[in-house]
């Protein structure tokens, strides 16, 4: 097996100059852990013939950014911009000047990382943490992932970026890591998208009283489901008076309701939409969205499901449950 470049080995290498300056002082109690992630270095030693550095350049961008989104999102942590200025410190080893920038801006800890292509398939990458305060390397991770396609480096951020905030949540001590705030979620109204051969022939959706009834019943029972889990805090939603609230076509609205949601305060929305498909068959499905950038955070479909609209309020609680509240990847 080829053994890593210099430049790669480098990274682990950082340790031996942390011990030029004293800690500083720790985040205090309670707070969110304050990071810096200083954008990864890249280096090709596959021997291919095509250069290729300018599309590595346009995939690392992409997953520094999304790394940082992550990290962003993660409540326990505190992202700080880079304190460094160019060119830093991601092409050689961490200085106490470094770490005193850090500090100073409020880190108390520092990534920093170095991606190798070894061949055609393999890559690797070496990811290090460095504890600001402590002046001392918190864990190293070396990390290797096959392909380079931005499918490829799409899922090595992924996996790279759990690791790394949940190895850095294990390797703090309790009282640096704070707890998680809930999330302030604005749950809209459930929509009814009727594609049963009773439904109008200009495609409408038409809800009558009954349909209505069971829709507020939707509603509130996923309401109450989300209420009682410590993970989310509800937004009043009554205060929204854009159209497609008031003509029930969120679910038709290209991701509208992520921009509302964040007017009402809220962190992430949530849409749900039963889809008629007989008068004893129907599916659910919701859609999660993070409010400040609207993108997709959970997405799913129960499925075909037998039940007349009485039993939708069963059937939306329990995808909520499986594919949202009980599932490990959303914890």
């Amino acid at each position: 097996m080829p053994r890593p470049d210099a430049a790669l080995i480098a990274v682990a290498c950082c340790g031996i100059f942390l011990i030029l300056a004293p800690a500083h002082s720790a985040a205090p109690v309670g707070q969110p852990t304050g990071l810096e992630i200083e954008d990864f270095s890249y280096l090709d030693t596959s021997g291919e013939p095509t250069n290729q550095a300018a599309e590595h350049q346009v995939r690392l961008r992409a997953l520094m950014s999304a790394l940082k989104h992550d990290v962003e999102a993660d409540r326990r942590y505190r992202l700080l911009p880079s304190s460094c200025a160019p060119p830093c410190a991601s092409q050689g080893p961490v200085t106490s000047e470094r770490l005193d920038a850090a500090s100073e801006a409020g880190a108390n800890i520092l990534i920093i990382g170095a991606i190798q292509k070894m061949s055609t398939l393999v890559q690797w990458a070496k990811v290090s943490a460095i504890d600001v305060d402590a002046r001392r390397v918190l864990f190293e991770q070396l990390f290797t992932y096959r392909g380079d396609n931005d499918e490829a480096w799409q899922r090595a951020e992924a996996f790279m970026s759990r690791e790394i905030r949940e190895t850095l949540a294990s390797s703090l001590p309790i009282s640096r890591i704070a707890a998680p705030q809930p999330t302030k979620l604005a749950v809209f109204t459930f929509e009814l998208e009727d594609a049963s051969a009773s439904a109008p022939a200009s495609g409408q959706t038409t809800t009558d009283e009954a349909d209505a009834t069971e829709l507020a019943k939707v509603t509130n029972a996923v309401r109450n489901l989300f209420a009682q889990s410590d993970r989310y805090r509800l937004i009043e939603v009554h205060g929204a008076n854009a159209d497609t609230v008031k003509t029930n076509t969120l679910h038709d609205c290209g991701g509208c309701e992520a921009k509302i949601a964040l007017n009402l305060g809220a962190d992430q929305s949530l849409i749900g939409v039963v889809r008629r498909i007989s008068r004893t068959e129907y599916t659910i499905r919701f859609l999660l969205r993070e409010a400040r950038t609207g993108a997709v955070i959970a997405d799913a479909d129960s499925g075909l499901r037998m039940g007349a609209n009485y039993s939708w309020s069963r059937g939306a609680v329990r995808l909520i449950n499986d594919r949202l509240l009980d599932s490990p990847s959303q914890r």
